[in-house]
């Protein structure tokens, strides 16, 4: 359940960028969150047929984001103004002395894009919470009866928090059987989640094995791994998740151009290079293990597309021919500029 508590937050940003105070969760434990949107939370949502929700990156910009993703709506056609387009902003402790935020969740560093509970709240909140908030919100018939398709999408950190998301939550599958279609669209992200302890042998790209903990003795926990998982996940093994999840609408976006060993967002811990050199080849490396897992017994529900000479840049993914029509449909229009898309190499 949510209600408005404010219409928006003042952080000296121009209207309408104002980013909105709305309230979570089911009574007692309500909590305020803030999202940037295209209409206020209050207004009447009768006619929107079409909901995404799109997560920022490793600066918290969210701003950003949504501004990017609203012009490509804008560029979407006819269909634009029955979409609710929304991009949640999480809080890190360092934001606190530049924005009023005390009364706010907050998560040290950058552990929200993993689930990690916020270290500031008198109950245990995983960053994960308010995704699930949100989304039960367009169960409410009473507020979006027509409501029918769902996105959830993220990149860099916010691919992987989405990522994750898709991985572990448990409303998936009740928002289908409500007559929801909900999607995920992960972009760019510097690291996945692995379901087992194989991991890519360098010399042979289709080849799997136990990594070498004398090289990386933690390299299979979380949030890389199983092992450790974070307590939002509740008691499900890797194999169960995974099963779960080939299950799951998921689009992969991996740009051919975010190749950048040494980039400077690059997850550079020993338990992301065991994935890969870089982003592109860690994607690459995922997709081929999501094929491995799931032989020929289980069905994948994917789609998967590299986008052609672009690197680590929310707008040109998302505003990529594929991108576009990932967040707002197949018959999104972009422009004449738009990035081209191809099947995974």
């Amino acid at each position: 359940m949510l209600a408005v508590t404010s219409a928006s937050a003042q952080d000296g940003e121009p209207a309408p960028l104002q980013w909105q105070r709305i309230e979570l969760g089911v009574a007692p434990q309500r909590y305020p969150f803030a999202i940037y949107g295209n209409r206020p939370w209050a207004a009447d949502m009768r006619g929107v047929t079409s909901a995404v929700v799109i997560f920022h990156g490793l600066g918290r910009n969210a701003r950003g984001y949504y501004s990017a993703a609203e012009k490509l709506l804008q560029a979407a056609g006819s269909g634009a103004g029955e979409t609710l387009l929304i991009a949640p902003r999480y809080f890190a402790t360092a934001d606190a002395p530049a924005q009023p935020i005390d009364s706010l969740p907050q998560w040290r560093g950058s552990r929200w894009n993993r689930g990690e509970d916020a270290v500031n709240w008198p109950w245990p909140l995983s960053s994960f919470q308010p995704i699930d908030d949100l989304l039960a919100a367009f169960l409410d018939a009473s507020r979006f009866p027509r409501l029918q398709r769902i996105v959830v999408a993220g990149h860099s950190a916010g691919g992987q928090l989405v990522h994750r998301y898709a991985v572990l939550n448990r409303v998936d599958e009740k928002l289908r059987a409500a007559g929801k279609r909900l999607g995920y669209v992960i972009a760019n992200p510097s690291s996945y989640l692995y379901f087992s302890a194989e991991r890519p042998s360098a010399a042979d790209a289709n080849r799997w094995a136990p990594y070498d903990t004398a090289i990386c003795p933690a390299y299979n926990r979380y949030r890389y791994g199983m092992e450790s998982l974070v307590r939002y996940a509740g008691q499900l093994d890797g194999a169960a998740l995974f099963k779960r999840y080939a299950a799951r609408d998921v689009t992969y976006l991996l740009g051919t151009a975010d190749n950048d060993p040494a980039h400077p967002q690059l997850d550079q811990s020993c338990g992301a290079r065991a994935q890969g050199s870089d982003r592109l080849e860690r994607g690459r490396n995922y997709i081929r293990y999501e094929r491995h897992l799931a032989g020929a017994d289980t069905t994948l529900n994917r789609r998967r597309f590299e986008v052609i000479g672009v690197g680590h840049t929310q707008a040109r993914m998302f505003g990529s021919q594929c991108g576009a029509a990932s967040l707002f449909g197949a018959a999104a229009q972009t422009n004449a500029s738009a990035a081209a898309c191809r099947a995974p190499q």
